[in-house]
């Protein structure tokens, strides 16, 4: 077992948490106003939110509940990420993909964070050969200080610092998405 799956099993999450970063409220607050600008940008039209598994699913099941216009959801599964706070990327990998045809569909890309860019690039590059009418980023999170892909993100949460963040979707070593806040780990941790 991992250091911090150790801890998680003796103690909790507790111990690895440095601090809350965005607590429920505000992250609950910050969805309804995106779900209200998506449902006003998209009125008269039925968008296919494509959610990418699985950090993505918290912020998708409470996007689409603040959403008040018919709207479409379907999933991806991308691998680019080892286990552990800073695993190394590889080329990403499309693990799952959709089941519903996007030519001449809305599709509103959902993730939970966007950290060098390079994953969602790679998926928006791909999901664009497919012709959709319009493809645009919703992103819980972006991390700006880590960019090294342009990727341009149409409806965003929050913007944070280059920390390692968990819960609310966000795995640590595949635990802690229950979470419903957004924490940050410890550096003997990372």
């Amino acid at each position: 077992m991992s250091k911090i799956t150790d801890c998680l099993v003796k103690d909790g999450y507790t111990p690895l948490l440095d601090k809350v970063l965005i607590d429920e409220p505000t992250l609950m607050s910050r969805v309804a106003e995106l779900g209200a600008q998506i449902s006003k940008d998209y009125a008269g039209k039925v968008p296919l939110l494509v959610c990418i598994l699985r950090g993505g699913v918290m912020f998708l099941t409470d996007l689409t509940k603040k959403l008040t216009i018919p709207h479409h959801i379907d999933f991806m599964a991308v691998s680019s990420y080892g286990v552990g706070a800073r695993a190394s990327r590889g080329q990403p990998r499309i693990t799952l993909d959709l089941n519903t045809d996007i030519k001449n569909r809305h599709v509103i890309l959902v993730e939970d964070i966007i950290d060098s860019g390079h994953t969602i690039d790679h998926v928006l590059r791909m999901l664009q050969t497919r012709e959709p009418a319009s493809l645009t980023l919703c992103a819980l999170l972006d991390k700006p200080e880590r960019r090294e892909a342009d990727v341009p993100i149409g409806y965003l949460g929050f913007t944070i610092p280059n920390e390692f963040v968990f819960g609310y979707g966000l795995d640590l070593d595949e635990y802690c998405r229950n979470l419903p806040f957004i924490g940050t780990v410890k550096k003997e941790y990372q």
